[in-house]
């Protein structure tokens, strides 16, 4: 493992729940069209790929067909990339519906939201202690491990008493969301005080949303973690200019992690970080 301490996870969130193409006419929406992003940020140095799929009317959706026809697509190429999917891509939705994807396409990572949270002030986020422990178990029976995602502190604890039930498994992953409105935000401090909580044995992640996105990826980077780019969290590459592609995020944050004397994990350097089986 020591000779992979130099290499950082790259994992792109080409979709998201949320933007639409009245935000950014660049966003891939539908099966095809994300397989081919996610082809394209693979290409370029991407080693995940966290997916969310939309309904026909690219409203933001869990719908099985979707993501089958999405994963179906990826694995169809010759892309070795890591699978993430999305447990929490619609609101309001029975556990069985948030579950039937991973448990029926075996994706090597799914998210964990580990607690429920005031969405925008407006809606909840809920991810209750039963389908924390139902989701839980159903990732060990299918050998899927969990992102376990963290908005803000008490997320963590709630890992933690999970770790200690049985529920999550050590070495805990985790994926640090900084900015979304109800959470915490995409400061350095935050940043550094989530790290404090965790487990020495952890692998981690972060991402800023919005303007955070590139504070929060050099703390990450500059801490000894991995990072998250992609339309999910910004649509913009600078200020006012919509990234013409997922892709400007990989490029950019390659250079930014060579400028770190690091450089981007392939798809089997980051199983091999993050315990997953090697692909060959």
């Amino acid at each position: 493992m020591a000779i992979l301490t130099d290499k950082v996870i790259l994992t792109v969130a080409p979709t998201g729940a949320w933007p639409s193409k009245k935000d950014t006419p660049h966003i891939p929406l539908q099966p095809r069209d994300i397989a081919d992003e996610v082809y394209a940020c693979w290409n370029a140095g991407a080693s995940v790929a966290h997916i969310h799929v939309r309904d026909d009317l690219d409203k933001s959706s869990m719908d099985f067909d979707k993501f089958k026809k999405t994963v179906e697509y990826i694995r169809a190429s010759d892309c070795d990339i890591i699978i993430n999917l999305t447990t929490s891509g619609q609101l309001g939705l029975a556990d069985e519906a948030r579950m039937k994807h991973i448990i029926a396409l075996k994706p090597e990572l799914a998210s964990y939201d580990c607690g429920s949270m005031n969405w925008a002030h407006t809606t909840v986020f809920e991810n209750s202690p039963m389908f924390l422990e139902k989701l839980g178990r159903v990732m060990q029976d299918n050998g899927i491990k969990p992102e376990i995602e963290i908005f803000d502190a008490g997320m963590v604890y709630n890992a933690l008493y999970y770790l200690k039930k049985g529920i999550l498994k050590a070495p805990l992953h985790f994926q640090f969301v900084l900015g979304a409105p109800g959470g915490m935000a995409a400061t350095v401090e935050n940043l550094v005080f989530l790290k404090s909580l965790i487990p020495v044995d952890s692998t981690w992640g972060a991402l800023g949303i919005g303007s955070g996105h590139l504070p929060v990826m050099y703390t990450a980077l500059a801490m000894g973690g991995h990072v998250r780019v992609g339309m999910e969290d910004n649509i913009y590459y600078s200020k006012g200019v919509l990234a013409k592609s997922n892709v400007d995020f990989i490029e950019r944050t390659k250079r930014i992690v060579v400028d770190f004397n690091k450089h981007l994990a392939t798809p089997n350097e980051a199983r091999a970080i993050l315990g997953l089986p090697i692909k060959n």
